[in-house]
């Protein structure tokens, strides 16, 4: 299995790089290390997101918290700051989406990732329990309003409907980490 490890890259702050104005930004970036010489595949990178499979204990079964963003309905997660610990960025994305703060990784810190999507990005799940049942949305300073437009405490199979196919097999692992699959 190749080894991989975070590394830092400096870009323009927006998609077109032309306008000198634009301040550079540090991201941080999942970087496999390949063993062979492939130059196309040693140039890619991934930037790193982190998120938490949030679920409770409902009566009678688990129960997942699902926040949608316009059309798409995903688990709280966000971009891993550089010299961040991954686990601790998934933390703090669930306290500023969510306000939660009493999560327990019961399973410890075990995670699954999806694929890559969107601009080379890779989202890795864990998975915590809370007792908080009322989600409150904050109002993002950066966009001046709540990033998510809905929250829901969904069954393990809503969750899997509701999910992207990119978020399924992180559904179906929680699931069968909590055993209901």
């Amino acid at each position: 299995m190749p080894s991989a490890s975070f590394i830092t890259i400096w870009r323009a702050g927006a998609r077109d790089c032309a306008p000198a104005r634009q301040p550079l930004r540090r991201s941080v970036v999942w970087a496999p290390q390949m063993k062979h010489r492939d130059p196309h595949l040693q140039s890619r990178q991934h930037r790193l997101s982190a998120g938490v499979v949030v679920v409770r204990r409902g009566s009678p079964q688990w129960l997942f918290l699902m926040l949608r963003a316009y059309r798409n309905w995903d688990f709280p997660k966000g971009m891993v700051e550089p010299g961040e610990d991954p686990l601790a960025a998934a933390r703090r994305e669930v306290r500023e989406e969510t306000l939660i703060e009493d999560l327990e990784f019961e399973w410890g810190e075990s995670y699954r990732e999806t694929g890559p999507y969107g601009q080379r990005k890779i989202a890795r799940y864990y998975l915590a329990t809370t007792r908080t049942e009322r989600i409150t949305l904050p109002v993002s300073a950066e966009l001046g309003r709540p990033e998510h437009d809905e929250w829901r405490w969904v069954d393990p199979e809503k969750a899997l409907s509701l999910a992207s196919t990119r978020l399924q097999p992180i559904v179906r692992w929680a699931s069968e980490t909590l055993g209901v699959l």
